[in-house]
């Protein structure tokens, strides 16, 4: 499996960030046949450093089918992508990497690289408080505050003289996301569901599953695309509005409930948008569907966050119901 510019196409030449002629993102390309083996559609992992991710309950209820994905080791999604990028790093020598992340992602990293013995730096904005922060300290990795924008906090993480291990950037990290994809077709006897409904903020979830569910589809395992299902809140709405055509302005302070869905300039931006025109589209929910939508998931059992209740939220009002899978991304338990 190749890793290339998702702009120009250039391949990566060794452990560059950035496209070193556009400055792009990497992506890698799943260019083997599909293997219900799931690992095996990681053949660049010689050895996978696992806490156990993946593999998560499959719920089925009233009419709609939860993946359980908050039930990861460190309580989100963002398990599957630590796991494979950080195993890739460690087989290719890097021992001491930086991250710019205040949230699940932070946390992930610090865990992953707490069992890799790695050193590791999150830097975080300076005003950052609560248990996610706690999280990512108790896994023993040094956070640097850091003042001004999340754009501020990002440049500092990059230019640390750690290596930078971004979850948005490292094409590992969303990479391992195509693992729930495939366990999503799996779950439903290996076929695709209808609609998949999937909080958006920076764009890792939404083109990991992309990737995964293309893969199964060009290698023949499933006859068609599902539908996915872009979900944002009112405040944070970047995507659904270059989807819909509706200016957006980013807020001067975000105040959502859904305060993981924070992405006002996302970096894949186009991408994410290539890909909902051909096989997907956008849907916003208000403060009071998010509240309402969490509540009620309380109420079967699934405490989970607020922005991982906004994928609910749609789901309930979504005019072309069918065969619906709620992907639900977060604990509620880091926010209580």
């Amino acid at each position: 499996m190749t890793a290339r510019c998702l702009r120009c196409s250039r391949p990566r030449k060794e452990l560059e960030v950035h496209c070193t002629y556009c400055g792009g993102p990497f992506t890698r390309v799943a260019d083997r046949p599909f293997s219900r083996n799931i690992r095996d559609n990681f053949p660049y992992i010689r050895n996978l450093y696992t806490l156990g991710e993946g593999n998560t309950p499959f719920l089925e209820s009233g009419g709609i089918s939860y993946k359980l994905d908050f039930l990861n080791p460190t309580g989100s999604y963002k398990d599957r992508g630590s796991a494979t990028l950080l195993s890739f790093l460690r087989e290719n020598g890097v021992s001491r990497i930086s991250e710019d992340s205040s949230g699940n992602a932070g946390a992930s990293i610090a865990a992953y690289g707490a069992l890799l013995g790695m050193e590791v730096s999150v830097f975080v904005p300076d005003t950052v408080k609560g248990a996610k922060l706690r999280q990512i300290e108790s896994y023993g990795a040094r956070v640097t505050r850091v003042q001004g924008t999340r754009s501020d906090v990002s440049r500092a993480a990059e230019s640390s003289r750690l290596y930078f291990a971004s979850h948005v950037w490292q094409p590992e990290f969303r990479d391992g996301i195509r693992t729930l994809a495939y366990e999503i077709s799996r779950d439903l006897g290996w076929k695709a569901p209808d609609n998949v409904f999937l909080p958006t903020s920076a764009g890792t979830l939404l083109l990991g599953v992309y990737s995964g569910f293309h893969h199964m589809l060009e290698s023949g395992e499933i006859e068609r695309m599902p539908r996915l299902v872009a979900v944002q809140s009112e405040q944070v709405s970047p995507v659904y509005s270059a989807l819909k055509g509706v200016r957006y302005e980013a807020p001067a302070k975000i105040t959502s409930r859904a305060d993981a869905l924070v992405s006002t300039n996302p970096v894949f931006l186009p991408e994410m948008v290539a890909v909902l025109s051909e096989c997907g589209d956008a849907l916003t929910v208000s403060e009071d569907e998010i509240v309402s939508a969490h509540t009620e998931l309380a109420r079967k059992g699934l405490l989970v966050e607020y922005s991982s209740a906004t994928a609910y939220a749609a789901a309930l009002r979504y005019p072309e119901r069918g065969r619906d899978v709620v992907v639900l991304t977060g604990s509620g338990l880091k926010t209580l």
